[in-house]
C-alpha cells in the first residue's frame, strides 16, 4: 500500500468533521445535484490605483454598503473576560478604511517600490485570500469556518467564539475580532471566549444568487476579475507572462483563490508593507497584512497536524449538534 503524504493524511482524516460543517451550511450541493466549480479572483496591480481623488476606493465603499447587514453589533456593556483584562473593540472606529477591521472587510494598500531606475506607485486590494486548504476552518475546534464548494471561506457569526486561533495560523492574519457579540455572550460571557472573528466572505449571499462579488461589480478600471478558479489562475499567468510580472497567491499557503500580478516583486511590496506597519502606533496589531512570498501551510507542519486531528472530532460533533438547533428552531444563519 503506498504511503499517503502528511497533506492527505490530514484531508482523509478531516473528512468527518468538515463533511458535518458543510452540511450545517448546507452546501455539499445544489437542490439540482449538481456540481459546483469553485470560483477565483484575479487582481491585475497594474490597473488599481487605489481610486484616486476618492477618499475611500470604490471596492472598500461597495464592500461596506453590501456587507453592512453582517456587521457586529455589540452589546453596550463589554466585560472583560478571565483570566485576561483585555478586548478587542472596534465599535469606536466602525469608519476606519485603512486597514482590515470586523467592520472593513477589504482595503488598499500603498507602496512605492524601486523598480528598473525609476519608483512605482503599486496599490494592493486586501482581503481573505480565500485558501484551497485552509488552516483556519480545519483548526476550529467549534466548526465555525468552513471551506464552501464555490470558494469562499466563510465564519458562522453564530459558532464563533472568538477564540482567534483562525487568525493566529493566517499567514496574513486577517480575521478581525470583536467582543461583546456571539455565543460567548450567551454561555459567560466573564469567563469564555472572546467575541466574533469577522473577514470576507467574498460576498457569499450574492455568489449564491449567481451574482459577483460587490467589490468586483464596483472596480472603475476593471483591476478585479471573478470567475471560474482555472480560468482565474490562467489569466493571471498569461498577464505576468505579457508584462513580464509576478504572480502572488497561486502557491502561497498551499495555494489559494485569490491571484495577484505586479510589475515589481512582491518580495519588494512585503519589504516596503512591513516598513509601513512597522511605522504604526502598534506594529504588532492585526489588521495590515504583508504579502510574505512562498509562505508554508501550517496543516503541512507537525503541530499543524496534531491540531487538525483534535480539532476535527470536536468541530464535527459541535456542527452536528448546531444543526440539529437550528432544525428544531427553523432559524437561519444571520449573514451565512
Amino acid at each position: 500500500m503506498p504511503l499517503l503524504s502528511r497533506r492527505d493524511f490530514i484531508k482523509r482524516t478531516l473528512a468527518a468533521g468538515l463533511a458535518s460543517g458543510l452540511v450545517l451550511f448546507g452546501l455539499e450541493k445544489t437542490a439540482g445535484g449538481a456540481t459546483i466549480t469553485p470560483r477565483g479572483t484575479f487582481y491585475d496591480l497594474t490597473k488599481c490605483d487605489g481610486c484616486q481623488g476618492l477618499k475611500v476606493p470604490r471596492c472598500v465603499s461597495a464592500c461596506r454598503e453590501e456587507n453592512n447587514f453582517k456587521f457586529p453589533r455589540p452589546a453596550e456593556q463589554i466585560e472583560y473576560y478571565w483570566p485576561q483584562k483585555k478586548k478587542e473593540d472596534w465599535q469606536d472606529k466602525r469608519d476606519l478604511t485603512t486597514r482590515l477591521t470586523p467592520y472593513n472587510w477589504t482595503f488598499v494598500q500603498h507602496v512605492q517600490v524601486k523598480h528598473d531606475g525609476r519608483v512605482l506607485d503599486v496599490f494592493i486590494p486586501r482581503r481573505c485570500m480565500h485558501c484551497d486548504n485552509p488552516p483556519c476552518a480545519n483548526l476550529c475546534p467549534f466548526g465555525a469556518q468552513s471551506k464552501t464548494p464555490e470558494g469562499p471561506v466563510i465564519i458562522n457569526p453564530n459558532l464563533c467564539l472568538g477564540g482567534a486561533k483562525c487568525r493566529d495560523v493566517c499567514p496574513w492574519g486577517i480575521p478581525a475580532r470583536q467582543a461583546g457579540v456571539g455565543l460567548y455572550m450567551k454561555l459567560a460571557p466573564r469567563y469564555v471566549g472572546g467575541g466574533v472573528m469577522y473577514k470576507c466572505d467574498l460576498c457569499y449571499h450574492r455568489i449564491k444568487e449567481g451574482k459577483i462579488p460587490a467589490c468586483v461589480e464596483a472596480c472603475p478600471r476593471g483591476a478585479i476579475v471573478f470567475g471560474d478558479k482555472e480560468e482565474m489562475r490562467e489569466q493571471a499567468r498569461k498577464r505576468a507572462r505579457e508584462i513580464g510580472g509576478y504572480i502572488y497567491g497561486d502557491k502561497e499557503n498551499g495555494g489559494t483563490s485569490t491571484f495577484y500580478v505586479s510589475p515589481v516583486s512582491f518580495a519588494k511590496i512585503h519589504e516596503q508593507l512591513m516598513m509601513q506597519k512597522n511605522r504604526q502606533p502598534n506594529p504588532e496589531a492585526p489588521g495590515f497584512p504583508g504579502m510574505p512570498e512562498g509562505v508554508g501551510n501550517f496543516l503541512d507542519s507537525v503541530n499543524g497536524i496534531a491540531g487538525a486531528l483534535l480539532a476535527a472530532p470536536l468541530a464535527g460533533a459541535f456542527a452536528a449538534g448546531y444543526a440539529a438547533y437550528r432544525t428544531i428552531k427553523g432559524g437561519e444563519d444571520h449573514g451565512g
